[in-house]
């Protein structure tokens, strides 16, 4: 017995001794898992082409993003304004599109072809107006994770991924850090639709719950 105490004693010293683990924390302060902080919100990838990074995104403009989308002049004549009134896009320049080709030619396919182009949709229009105001109108590929997403400090984002034709699209929803939902969410789904028609039959990387969250599941 003496020594089955002993036993117990030191298990229990030996437990008081590790380090207790802190408690899990949400990744957002709403504990929403579809908003994560824009420190942690996965970012552009660009595997090992790293040469893809000294290309150049520019700000396009809101008529350029309806042509992009596919979306008809006609609908211009039933808006009051121009759609998308929160949104800021940037589309690769002409240097960076042909400079895809020039290095998808010389890896002899390898290399990818496929230019980036990245999306953000911001919860209100003055929101995207203060940011517009920091952002610059040209920036390398490589520094849109460091200089726009991480740069948002006080933000949190949700990101969606979506490749169509030549392009590989990045959107992101941008809201305040502890926000609750998303003010312009039916810009949102306008344009995740336009990108893949196809995405509530889909449902991949978790867009089931995000259709479903917004009410866009009918």
């Amino acid at each position: 017995m003496g020594e089955e105490e002993k036993k117990k004693k030191h298990k229990h010293k030996d437990q008081k001794s590790q380090p207790q683990k802190p408690p899990r924390r949400d990744k957002s302060a709403t504990g929403d898992p579809h908003f994560k902080p824009s420190a942690d919100v996965k970012g552009i990838r660009f595997g090992g082409q790293f040469v893809v990074k000294s290309f150049t995104v520019r700000q396009a403009t809101p008529l350029e993003l309806l042509r992009l989308l596919d979306i008809p002049p006609s609908c211009l004549s039933q808006c009051q304004s121009l759609p998308f009134p929160s949104t800021t896009t940037y589309l690769p320049t002409n240097f960076t599109i042909l400079a895809h080709h020039a290095w998808h030619t010389l890896t002899l396919g390898l290399g990818t072809n496929k230019s980036k182009a990245v999306i953000f949709v911001f919860e209100s229009e003055s929101m995207k107006v203060a940011v517009d105001r920091l952002w610059p109108r040209m920036i390398p590929l490589g520094d849109v994770n460091k200089r726009l997403i991480r740069g948002l400090t006080g933000c949190e984002m949700s990101r969606f991924k979506f490749r169509k034709g030549c392009l590989t699209f990045y959107v992101y929803a941008v809201r305040r850090l502890g926000a609750a939902g998303f003010s312009c969410a039916d810009d949102l789904r306008r344009i995740l639709e336009a990108l893949e028609p196809k995405a509530k039959e889909n449902m991949t990387e978790g867009y089931h719950s995000i259709f479903k969250k917004f009410g866009w599941l009918r």
